[in-house]
């Protein structure tokens, strides 16, 4: 399995027979080199949403039709992306899972927003979610935006991630402590890797905080375009 940080909420995900691009925002964002864009999409085959916001819709209509692969996510969302701009996708809701080359991506609660950008303003385009993901003999905890919530308790217990990707950037998000909190209590991660960090001065900038705070736990701070292989 390879885990690769495309910076804020974006990764390439490539695990049993799947490319997945989750989130995939290049157009704009501070962190991302537009110079890589092709290694970043290299043979997706499947994109992965977890809300409407633009930081996480991003490109993945362009990257859609280029790749002319299908976007997953809430029905709503993707039923609005499908009378937008006419892109394949998948739509399903929370405990629902669909088969993505091989492994297997269900969608959980998250604790946020969404809305996208319609002909009038934003508009709401379902529920906020995250995702377990599970191949190669792991499941990956994907958490979205998201603050801490009790449904992590079962989520933990019913899934038991050994990998969770946690935004703990603050502001929008929970921050280091509460991600640290919830990985404490809700989960036995053997692996965390924090995101939705670092883009933008408002944002946390590092995750020692968060690495002080789980002694036993791999927390990982991601490069953009580096693998992470487990």
């Amino acid at each position: 399995m390879k885990i690769i940080w495309l910076g804020h909420s974006g990764f390439r995900i490539e695990l049993e027979q799947a490319v997945l691009l989750i989130d995939p925002w290049f157009t704009g964002n501070p962190m991302f080199p537009m110079d890589r864009r092709a290694e970043a999409i290299a043979g997706v085959t499947h994109i992965l949403l977890t809300h409407g916001h633009g930081d996480h819709l991003g490109d993945a209509v362009a990257v859609a039709n280029e790749l002319d692969v299908a976007i997953h996510g809430i029905y709503d969302l993707m039923q609005f992306l499908a009378a937008r701009d006419g892109v394949k996708i998948v739509g399903f809701n929370k405990g629902g899972t669909v088969d993505v080359g091989g492994a297997k991506a269900t969608l959980v609660n998250a604790s946020h927003s969404s809305t996208a950008a319609g002909p009038n303003g934003a508009v709401a385009v379902g529920s906020e979610a995250g995702y377990m993901i599970a191949g190669d003999g792991h499941v990956i905890y994907l958490s979205g935006d998201t603050d801490i919530m009790a449904d992590m308790g079962w989520m933990g217990e019913y899934h038991q991630p050994d990998i969770g990707i946690l935004s703990a950037g603050g502001h929008f998000t929970m921050d280091m402590h509460r991600a640290a909190f919830a990985a404490r209590k809700y989960f036995n991660f053997k692996t965390v890797i924090p995101c939705h960090y670092r883009t933008f001065p408002l944002l946390e900038q590092n995750a020692q905080v968060l690495a002080a705070a789980l002694p036993g736990v791999a927390v990982i701070e991601p490069q953009v375009l580096e693998p992470i292989e487990i």
